[in-house]
């Protein structure tokens, strides 16, 4: 990864400030942008003008883009309490700045360049409350096939579907550990090796992909008195 140049968004914090520090570690240089001040470009990917910056920014002090990777977070609201410029908001960080950063840096990807989008377990299941995120990550993923396709030849786009990533600093342990079929709850390392491999040579026959990490969360069929679980249904 030496002479590398990664750009990542919302990488000040969690899974995205892993997948940073793994690439600075194997000697790549890093730019980040995150709305949470700190000493990278400070701004918010939901507004157009900014990721105009950002990527006029990372140029000037770049010149290339050898690895994009789409992590910024949208929010998380549903039905009860989304207002339709929250929404709009979630979609924005979510689906159009991946789309519309990845628009203004394609031009000058290296060659062998690769595109990660990060979306979630939660673009194929869900709780209660969540469109406004469920949404977005249901939209990069479908996104990511699109721009394999539009930018073969020219970068490889895959995402990583993480499930529970914990990036707190005291472990998950019991019920909420034990639920997962490999018996942890994930670290944000998990997903940035991922990351990582998607982006080397190593992995330069996949692209359009999806890969879920999640523990094998996703796979386990629920019944009621199998494996632990019990429904209880919520009267109130």
């Amino acid at each position: 990864m030496e002479k590398k140049v990664v750009v990542i968004t919302g990488g000040a914090h969690g899974i995205g400030k892993t997948i940073a520090e793994n690439f600075r570690a194997a000697g790549a240089t890093v730019h980040i942008i995150d709305k949470q001040q700190g000493d990278w470009f400070v701004g918010d990917v939901g507004d157009k003008e900014t990721l105009e910056r950002f990527a006029a920014h990372v140029l000037e002090q770049s010149g290339q883009v050898d690895y994009l990777i789409n992590n910024a977070l949208p929010i998380m609201k549903g039905m009860e309490d989304c207002s339709y410029e929250e929404f709009q908001y979630a979609l924005s960080v979510g689906v159009t700045a991946p789309f519309y950063l990845t628009k203004l840096l394609a031009p000058f990807f290296s060659k062998n360049a690769a595109v990660i989008n990060i979306s979630s377990s939660r673009d194929r299941m869900s709780q209660p409350q969540t469109e406004s995120y469920t949404a977005a990550k249901g939209g990069i993923s479908a996104l990511t096939h699109a721009m394999a396709i539009s930018l073969a030849g020219k970068a490889r786009v895959n995402s990583v579907s993480p499930g529970w990533i914990h990036t707190g600093e005291e472990p998950i342990i019991g019920a909420d550990a034990l639920q997962q079929p490999v018996g942890r709850v994930g670290k944000p390392e998990d997903i940035a090796e991922m990351v990582r491999f998607l982006c080397s040579d190593k992995a330069g026959f996949i692209t359009g992909e999806n890969i879920c990490i999640d523990g094998g969360m996703t796979k386990l069929m629920i019944y009621h008195g199998e494996n632990g679980w019990n429904y209880h249904r919520d009267e109130g």
